[in-house]
């Protein structure tokens, strides 16, 4: 039944599209697991994926969905179909109006994923209202519906004002409930003998209002505020500040802090617990020494319920590739790590190579033991049409818990763009 009603959705639409384009796309994937310390078995899974748009006009129909399975070594749930867009969009009608139906995105502060429902907008004069609603899409992203709208369900929406110059301001309401599944667990009964118990437990759910405010002076100043209020613990979750100021043409300062609660699901266990708010100041610049180098750096101090950490960065960016040092100490544990990256591009593009190192040494506090950690990637692109590319990519990290681990990446992609005659 699913099969016919994808062909319902998709054949109608290619056949009276104006233009279809996507991507297919092929990978491998090899690593091995050890199951003992002696005893261990390679896995090598596939993906296919393809991408898929059909456009005729204002309409386009969009999907996305992957295909993976283990050819060496088969997972549970082999093989498997995740389907992650499947929608049909209009733009810009009666000059106003922006809708999406059926599976999409949702990309939220708050909740983020997919859902299977509708999302409708609506712009004019410096204003835009967006709302959405669906159901939570199942596990693994099976072409399902879920079975209980009433409970398992997204809703929310957005107004967003930016008629006044440089200025935006949006204020947004999301209500997101989880399903809660119904399992047998083993209890012991009042003569202490083991019996099998039906669990059902409430559904949970994020409720949230929140708040954001920007001002952007081009190529001078930049600040977006952001803020959460929990309707259901009726308190404040996350308040978030980020700010630039380009001192001079080559030199700009930085400036981040926030204020964060842990997500707590209304009705879930985690709510019972103790738990603390974190704060986060961070300042940092970054200087152009000329067209190929930039300098950065940044500095930060995370205060937890009863103790600090503080975070440093440098980096030098380049035409050529990166170098970051990064360093960590106080609560959150010791940790000094230098990373290295470049990649470059041969022949008009026919050939990218590209390397990557790093090393890491940590330790949770100055009392534990130093552990190490080394990594390696080292990959190539090779483009020969426009259309067509190949990828291969080794990953390689050494510690006391991946002794020696080598990965290995192989992909194949296939862009495609046609546009089709009128009949």
């Amino acid at each position: 039944m699913k099969k016919y009603l994808i062909a319902l959705l998709i054949f109608p639409a290619i056949i009276f599209a104006q233009n279809i384009n996507g991507r297919i796309s092929s990978s491998a994937y090899s690593f091995e697991r050890f199951d003992t310390q002696n005893s261990s078995e390679t896995y090598i899974r596939t993906f296919q994926s393809l991408v898929l748009n059909a456009n005729e006009g204002l309409f386009s129909l969009r999907t996305r969905l992957n295909f993976e399975t283990d050819i060496a070594n088969t997972l549970d749930n082999d093989p498997r179909l995740r389907l992650y867009n499947l929608y049909l969009e209009g733009r810009n009608l009666f000059d106003i109006a922006n809708i999406k139906i059926g599976r999409q995105s949702l990309i939220n502060s708050v909740a983020g994923g997919l859902y299977d429902g509708a999302n409708l907008s609506l712009k004019h004069s410096g204003f835009e209202l967006s709302g959405f609603y669906g159901g939570n899409v199942p596990a693994y992203q099976k072409f399902e519906l879920t079975d209980d709208f009433n409970n398992d369900y997204v809703l929310g929406g957005k107004l967003v004002a930016t008629a006044l110059d440089d200025f935006r301001f949006a204020v947004g309401y999301i209500d997101k409930n989880f399903k809660a599944y119904e399992y047998e667990a083993v209890r012991l009964d009042e003569d202490f003998n083991p019996i099998n118990v039906l669990i059902r437990r409430n559904s949970n759910q994020y409720k949230f209002i929140t708040g954001e405010a920007s001002y952007v002076l081009e190529d001078l100043l930049e600040i977006n505020t952001s803020y959460e209020y929990d309707v259901n613990f009726e308190t404040t979750s996350k308040i978030e500040f980020a700010g630039r100021y380009n001192v001079m043409d080559d030199l700009g300062v930085s400036l981040y802090y926030n204020h964060r609660e842990p997500k707590i699901r209304y009705n879930s266990i985690f709510s019972v617990f103790n738990f603390g708010n974190t704060q986060e100041i961070e300042g940092g610049f970054d200087y152009k020494i000329d067209q190929n180098f930039t300098v950065t750096g940044k500095f930060a101090n995370v205060t937890y319920e009863d103790d600090d950490a503080q975070r440093l960065s440098i980096g030098l960016n380049s035409n050529y590739g990166s170098a970051t040092y990064r360093k960590t100490f106080g609560y959150a544990g010791e940790l000094d790590a230098v990373s290295l990256y470049t990649a470059r591009t041969f022949l008009d593009g026919l050939i990218t190579p590209s390397l990557g190192l790093s090393y890491t040494s940590y330790k949770l506090s100055p009392e534990e033991e130093t552990n190490n950690l080394a990594s390696v990637l080292l990959g190539v692109n090779v483009r020969p049409w426009k259309m067509l590319s190949f990828d291969m990519q080794g990953q390689y990290m050494d510690n006391k818990i991946y002794n020696n681990d080598l990965r290995l990446l192989l992909k194949i992609n296939y862009w495609f763009n046609t546009n089709l005659s009128v009949l």
